[in-house]
């Protein structure tokens, strides 16, 4: 084999071994204005302590001209989504699904491998109809996070994105959930915690490719 190819098969395996570690291959095509993205999630989700129209999800479909459906529901966990799911798929038949459940789970100190079992399911119905799936990942409940504002992302999420091959944005809610300044109370984002939710979504949503 002569050298410049014996070099390129080396340069296209190291490339093929980078994108595994990614946890997949290229970005995801955009989502169109008008799309159905259904928004999947607990209190850091819901319209906890804001009005409807100031939280997250709303402000999300503002800024990509899509109907973003707000599926949070305050005090849910992964076993509660799961259950709501397939309902709403049925109603509304979104191309996208933003998942962001296993915080409650967490609170409640329930087992991590059923969390991550019911994540998985999800996953697997909402692509079973057609849907695009993103990962949002919750912090992780800490003493020391909550006494120093420096909370981090539970590491089960980007496992489970790995081997589920799904995007992850992994930073937003622990992120704003660090900064006194965005929170409510100890637990939730306030208006300007949601706005900044919002903006730091789109950012990775558009990095993933689902934005133009």
């Amino acid at each position: 084999m002569k050298p410049a190819a014996a070099l390129l098969r080396l340069l296209l395996a190291a490339l093929l071994l980078a994108l595994a570690a990614c946890g997949g291959g290229g970005k995801e095509n955009p989502l169109p204005s008008g799309a159905k993205v259904l928004a999947l999630g607990d209190s850091l989700t819901a319209p906890h302590g804001v009005q409807p129209q100031e939280a997250w999800p709303v402000l999300l479909g503002q800024k990509t001209g899509w109907t973003v459906i707000n599926g949070g529901v305050s005090g849910n966990t992964s076993a509660q989504g799961l259950e709501r799911l397939p309902g709403l798929l049925d109603e509304h038949q979104p191309q996208l699904v933003l998942l962001s459940l296993g915080g409650n789970d967490m609170l409640r100190k329930q087992p991590q491998g059923q969390t991550v079992a019911n994540l998985e399911r999800m996953i697997d119905l909402a692509r079973g109809r057609g849907a695009k799936v993103v990962l949002l990942a919750t912090p992780r409940p800490s003493l020391a996070g909550a006494v120093f504002n420096n909370l981090s992302a539970a590491e089960f999420y980007a496992d489970l994105a790995k081997d589920k091959n799904v995007p992850l944005i992994k930073d937003a809610l622990p992120e704003v959930l660090s900064d006194t300044a965005f929170k409510g109370d100890q637990l939730h984002p306030n208006v300007s915690g949601h706005a900044r939710l919002g903006e730091l979504i789109f950012a990775d949503l558009k990095r993933i490719g689902l934005i133009r």
